[in-house]
């Protein structure tokens, strides 16, 4: 055969050859020879409970979206099947196969967030419009998760959001193979959660008398705001949550952002005669926002709110934020210096520390685990913390060096209520954050030794309301980034750009069927012609 013939035959087998457009990119794909055509009555085969919640959201999805419901029984039959299958084994945990094949599809999953994955894996071979019924080409995926956490962040404080749209959220990140959604539920701004043992924080706390329009400093407009979620709406969230094999970690910010609690409680404050609200701007000022005081009464509410928390989540984790402190207020308190002195704690970033060591007991002596903001690391912290790393990376190098556990989500690369692009009308948060730069952001710092390295637990992308009041601002400004998170945290291999590129083009196809909004600044930026 002459050269150009080989590169004839080269070029038609790879014309021939099926590429799919998987998202998060599997760990291997192997095209197979034949197909399976669903019908209306292809079976959804279960072989045990812990893996019905897999199927549930497989026929809501096929019925939601594409227009047909399958039925779902416990039993097994040898063709137009979709059977579900948990082996539980030791591999890696969310690892999974799924087969096509012509007598119908086969997922097992090495546990049951294995099998979930799987069937998400499966709704990407299936079409993006309604009332087509599938015809699947052949094949067989072997995948497992890259990172043990793959996470979305939600503040709720600065914009409330409702229960449904929570919901949504949730679906979302499963559709994304994404597994802990980080609820940031107080701030400066407003108090999100109900607390039994302190009803008046959510009287009271939960309340702002306006906002700025525009970015800051922008024009302050008086705008009653408010909203909270009751300890059975957060239920309903978690086990939402569960059924798609997300853990829901709470977010209470202490021992600064606290305008909201000191709104309620001003006594709790290092200016205990002075009047508080909760916060009518955004960001930190020192002028304005004030601390947690030291005191013996503020200690108790911590352990009385903190144990209440751990009680209404079950997830293994607690965030305690710790980040953006304004330490000029102890510097200024003659009861803080006191309180330093009497404890032989040396300065202020001793005394944030000190707060830290203080909730992590109350954490840990409910069987959890604290996780806070990279500043938690100033004053020193126990090596069982874990350290979300917000700012530059070396903030989460250092963290890994001295032993804790690191979850990426610098906001540089993983902060999406920036803009992705200059040119965008919609106001953002400063800066720019392209969707390649979310994608290529290298969450294993090379400087890591192979035992450091361990400790990058994994990544998370964030989400920060301050201009975001609206439920299709929050879809603008996921995605598509969240798609470049979702393979750059999950995908051991494969994984390139170019390839990423090409999928998009169906996985905007999928935002249209999911009614979601997006950016479209991807085929400018990419000059990919788009296609509806």
């Amino acid at each position: 055969m002459t050269a150009l013939a080989m590169m004839c035959a080269t070029a038609h087998a790879q014309e021939s050859t099926p590429s799919f457009s998987i998202i998060p990119e599997p760990a291997e794909v192997i095209a197979a020879e034949g197909q399976f055509a669903m019908t209306r009555e292809t079976l959804i085969a279960v072989s045990g409970k812990e893996v019905q919640s897999s199927a549930d959201f497989l026929v809501d999805y096929l019925e939601r979206y594409l227009g047909y419901p399958l039925k779902t029984e416990k039993k097994t039959r040898s063709s137009n099947c979709i059977s579900l299958v948990n082996k539980k084994s030791d591999e890696i945990s969310g690892g999974y196969t799924l087969e096509v094949s012509a007598n119908g599809i086969l997922i097992e999953g090495n546990d049951a967030a294995g099998v979930f994955y799987g069937v998400q894996t499966l709704i990407q071979l299936l079409p993006t419009r309604a009332g087509v019924l599938p015809v699947l080409q052949a094949v067989k995926v072997h995948d497992y998760p890259r990172f043990a956490y793959r996470g979305m962040h939600l503040d709720v404080v600065r914009h409330y959001f409702p229960v449904s749209y929570i919901k949504k959220y949730l679906d979302y990140m499963a559709l994304h193979k994404l597994n802990y959604f980080h609820w940031h539920l107080t701030d400066d701004q407003a108090w999100r959660i109900e607390m039994k043992s302190h009803p008046r924080l959510t009287e009271f706390g939960s309340n702002r008398e306006g906002e700025i329009e525009g970015l800051y400093p922008g024009v302050y407009k008086e705008l009653p705001y408010g909203g909270y979620y009751t300890q059975e709406e957060a239920k309903e969230i978690i086990k939402y949550a569960a059924d798609r094999h997300i853990t829901v970690i709470p977010e209470i910010d202490i021992p600064g952002h606290c305008m909201a609690v000191l709104a309620t409680y001003p006594h709790f404050s290092t200016t205990p005669d002075e009047p508080k609200k909760a916060a009518l701007t955004w960001g930190i000022y020192n002028k304005f926002n004030n601390v947690l005081a030291p005191t013996p009464e503020v200690f108790r509410f911590l352990k009385e709110v903190f144990s209440e928390l751990c009680d209404l989540f079950p997830g293994q984790y607690v965030h305690v934020g710790g980040d953006e402190c304004a330490k000029r207020w102890w510097q200024e308190s003659e009861q803080a210096q006191r309180f330093m002195k009497e404890k032989g704690i040396k300065d202020e970033r001793a005394l944030q520390s000190y707060f830290i060591h203080y909730v992590q007991d109350v954490v840990n002596s409910k069987g959890k685990t604290l996780i806070g903001w990279d500043e938690i690391l100033e004053g020193g912290i126990d090596k069982n913390c874990i350290v979300m790393n917000w700012r530059r990376v070396n903030h989460g190098v250092n963290a890994a060096k001295k032993g804790n556990r690191v979850i990426m989500t610098s906001s540089a690369y993983s902060y999406f209520n920036k803009v992705e692009s200059r040119s965008q009308a919609e106001i953002g948060a400063g800066g720019v954050l392209p969707l390649r730069k979310v994608y290529d952001f290298q969450l294993v710092p090379e400087e890591l030794t192979e035992e450091e390295a361990a400790r990058i637990w994994g990544a998370q992308g964030c989400l920060w309301t301050e201009y975001i009041p609206t439920t299709w601002k929050v879809e603008f400004c996921i995605f598509p980034r969240m798609s470049a998170l979702a393979e750059n945290a999950w995908s051991t291999n494969g994984k390139s750009w170019e390839n990423f590129v090409r999928k998009m083009e169906a996985q905007f196809a999928r935002y249209d069927l999911w009614g979601a909004r997006y950016s479209e600044t991807f085929f400018r930026v990419n000059d990919v012609p788009r296609k509806r």
